[in-house]
């Protein structure tokens, strides 16, 4: 239903013009203004979607009411009614943004066909507003999952190029400026889902990163740098706010690991081994340490040579190449007994990298405790007998977790997105029904199946928009909601990657060999 205001100063023009617009248009409702001022007046209260003004009228004339209602009503339409059909007038109405004209007199079928237009465009905006609120109302259910994906997918290696891309767009697009990582762990008394929604909205407040999905009692955060300020202050300000929140969600004692700030997305994984390596010693008072002070505690970093090492030993830990991390840890006491480095410092790096294993270990969703040695070591020989006991432990624990649950696993979380392919399907989501960490659920996809699970994802979509697509009665709009899609133009996308020709050229191959 529409409203329509009528201005004009003379009442047999309001009433005649009212008179004819009822016969073509008998839904409408409508109001009538005798002058400029009681138009602004009416405007404001009753709110109409079309206003028929006259121009040339005492006090305000029409000109200047459309002007001033424009102000405070910008979806409203406007006719210009006038028997002065002159070019200053046509210029000012435009700049106005009036629809069309009525000439005194006019035809009843010229009336009715002017305004029939104007109706029809106020009904393609109604209808492309109500879609694009549609559209925003779903985005904005979807977005949460969105970004604990791409967060999941950029920090542990597992980016999808083309998946990846648009994901990216809804989130606000590429980014091009430096950011890092802030890896918050929590101990395992915390009100852990409390804390994390918390932390999810503070951040989406401060619109200062984004979050991923909660993996073992750690939260990993993407924090953009922001141009005037250094990454350093960036995080301070943000751990005193996630300390605030500690408080106020009984979140018990946690720690904060901080890497360093790199340029472009491709770089921050970096970051975030940084951030974890920097959250192996969760002892410090300061609940927070950056990485790039881990290496002012010593000669080196973590007790090696280069940083590089500790970061391949991060990546070495999550591909489970044992032999490797068994290599390096006891390489770096070799290392150390060969330069007489004191005892105790040795000790203490060592625990470092067994506590790293223990982290890595939660962010699969295993617990185990923390390594720690039985007694005080007083020779390099004990510290390599009681290492290799602690280090043996955790790869056994580690070991059997993966062979109970990765046979069964991998075909629940088949079967989980084939039942569920026209949902937003997300690592978090299904991690939760599952009962895995989303980084491990992810790892253990692409090991198995050879493709990610998002690609599995988009196969069985596709499979089923080639379905829908061979039924004439479903518009290809239809189809891309129906398999999970909230985007035409995306769904085509997709559908032309994966079949080499658009869901349109598909639909006419098929129909083309049915006749």
């Amino acid at each position: 239903m529409f409203k329509i205001l009528i201005v004009d100063d003379e009442q047999v023009e309001r009433e005649g013009l009212q008179a004819i617009l009822q016969k073509g248009f008998p839904t409408c409702q409508y109001a009538q203004a005798r002058n400029g001022a009681r138009a602004i007046e009416t405007a404001g209260v009753w709110k109409p979607d079309l206003i028929l003004m006259d121009i040339k009228m005492p006090g305000v004339n029409g000109i200047e009411a459309i002007g001033r209602i424009s102000e405070f009503l910008p979806t409203a339409k406007f006719i210009m009614v006038t028997a002065y059909e002159t070019f200053d007038y046509a210029r000012q109405a435009l700049k106005l943004g009036v629809k069309d004209y009525l000439l005194k007199p006019s035809k009843a079928s010229e009336i009715i066909a002017t305004i029939g237009k104007v109706i029809e465009a106020i009904e393609r905006d109604r209808a492309e507003l109500e879609k694009r609120s549609y559209e925003e109302n779903a985005l904005q259910k979807v977005m949460p999952l969105v970004e604990s994906d791409v967060v999941t997918q950029l920090l542990f290696d597992h980016v999808h190029d083309v998946h990846i891309d648009d994901m990216l767009k809804l989130l606000g697009g590429e980014l091009t400026s430096e950011a890092f990582v802030m890896l918050i762990t929590l101990p395992g008394e915390a009100a852990t889902e409390a804390l994390y929604s918390a932390i999810k909205a503070k951040v989406r407040h401060t619109e200062s990163g984004w979050v991923g999905a909660m993996s073992g009692h750690q939260i990993p955060i993407i924090v953009f740098c922001v141009e005037g300020k250094t990454y350093r202050s960036q995080a301070a300000l943000l751990v005193q706010q996630f300390l605030m929140l500690q408080e106020r969600n009984a979140g018990g004692d946690f720690f904060i690991g901080i890497g360093h700030p790199y340029a472009g997305l491709e770089q921050v994984r970096l970051s975030y081994q940084e951030a974890l390596l920097a959250t192996a010693n969760a002892g410090l008072p300061t609940k927070h340490r950056y990485y790039e002070d881990m290496g002012k505690q010593g000669a080196s970093a973590g007790g090696y040579q280069d940083k590089q090492t500790e970061k391949q030993f991060v990546d070495s830990i999550r591909l489970g190449q044992w032999d490797t991390v068994r290599k390096t840890v006891m390489a770096l006491i070799d290392r150390h007994d060969q330069t007489n480095a004191p005892l105790a410092q040795s000790g203490q790096w060592v625990l470092e990298r067994l506590w790293i294993i223990a982290r890595v270990a939660q962010e699969m969703g295993i617990e185990v405790e923390k390594p720690l040695f039985s007694f005080q070591v007083r020779q390099y020989q004990q510290l390599r007998a009681e290492t290799d006991i602690l280090l043996s432990k955790l790869i056994e624990a580690i070991v059997t977790y993966h062979s109970r649950v990765q046979p069964d696993a991998v075909g629940q979380m088949k079967q989980y997105i084939i039942e569920h392919s026209e949902q937003d399907i997300s690592l978090e989501r299904m991690a939760k029904y599952i009962g895995l960490s989303p980084f491990y659920m992810s790892k253990m996809f692409k090991e198995q199946e050879g493709i990610n699970y998002i690609d599995f994802l988009t196969e069985c979509r596709i499979e089923r928009a080639k379905k829908l697509i061979a039924d004439p009665r479903l518009s290809l709009k239809e189809i891309t909601y129906e398999v999970g899609y909230n985007d035409p133009n995306y769904f085509s996308k997709v559908f032309k990657k994966s079949c080499g020709v658009s869901p349109t050229d598909y639909r006419k191959a098929i129909f083309g060999k049915k006749g």
